[in-house]
């Protein structure tokens, strides 16, 4: 029996934050989280134009059996392409030089899956009860963990934690993980900024996960503690379930919310 996935994302400015500069897509086949770099030229139009390439992926693959399709090489060419017109744009206009952001994103086909990360936004997988990263951040601090020069502990309070070691940014060429991964019936992901993950430890992200009944209630509870929290940052999360059903992935639209909602790139 063919699996697909049920979903639902939100956004949110935070407590500190003046503007949203996170963007995110879902659909039956893709999720997707771009967190555009805090403190630097228009963040919220970097996200924004890589949330919509990955939109315009989904649309391209809308009726097409993804049977035998290069999901990794699918997703490199989107963000890409992102890259590509985040350096156009900053070549028409100045004040968005330096523009850039996170992207994570998880393209379905049936069990199939092609993960795509750079930056310190997060994928997460729950399976068996049991919370899974998918994704290492590309920062300062995990670099320093990898080392073992200081601990997972010491890394949530250090100074540099926010700064990161590789972006999706106008004139550069973005250097993405890629790697497969294999889906089951029953899984539950949760793709997020890191306005999730820098207020709330793993174990207060399974609770949440294993706990809320419903996709959609998992993103507003997991919002909601963030800001309680404190809110120091935009806090963006989708969370989709894969389910067995008898009909095929649909063809439904993908959603944007965030940054892309209010001003698609």
């Amino acid at each position: 029996m063919p699996l697909t996935l049920r979903s639902a994302a939100g956004s949110d400015v935070g407590r500190r934050r003046p503007l949203n500069q996170d963007s995110a897509v879902t659909s039956p086949r893709l999720l997707a989280v771009a967190d555009g770099m805090g403190g630097h030229a228009h963040g919220e139009v970097a996200s924004s134009v890589a949330v919509t390439a990955l939109a315009d992926l989904d649309k391209d693959l809308a009726g097409t059996d993804l049977a035998g399709t290069d999901l990794l090489g699918a997703l490199a060419r989107a963000v890409t392409a992102a890259a590509d017109r985040l350096t156009g744009l900053a070549r028409e206009n100045t004040a968005l030089r330096g523009s850039g952001t996170t992207v994570v994103a998880l393209l379905f086909d049936d069990a199939r899956v092609g993960i795509l990360h750079v930056g310190d936004s997060r994928a997460y997988l729950v399976r068996d009860g049991e919370l899974v990263r998918l994704t290492r951040d590309h920062t300062l601090v995990q670099a320093l963990v990898d080392e073992g020069r200081i601990s997972v502990q010491e890394a949530r309070e250090h100074p540099r934690r926010s700064m990161l070691m590789r972006t999706l940014q106008d004139g550069n060429t973005v250097e993405p993980d890629l790697f497969h991964h294999e889906a089951r019936a029953g899984d539950r992901y949760l793709v997020c900024s890191d306005g999730v993950t820098a207020v709330l430890g793993d174990d207060e992200v399974l609770d949440v996960l294993v706990g809320a009944g419903t996709p959609q209630g998992a993103v507003e509870r997991l919002i909601e503690l963030a800001n309680e929290g404190g809110g120091p940052d935009n806090i963006t999360c989708v969370v989709a379930d894969v389910v067995e059903g008898e009909d095929p992935v649909s063809d439904a639209g993908p959603e944007l919310v965030g940054a892309a909602a209010a001003t698609p790139g």
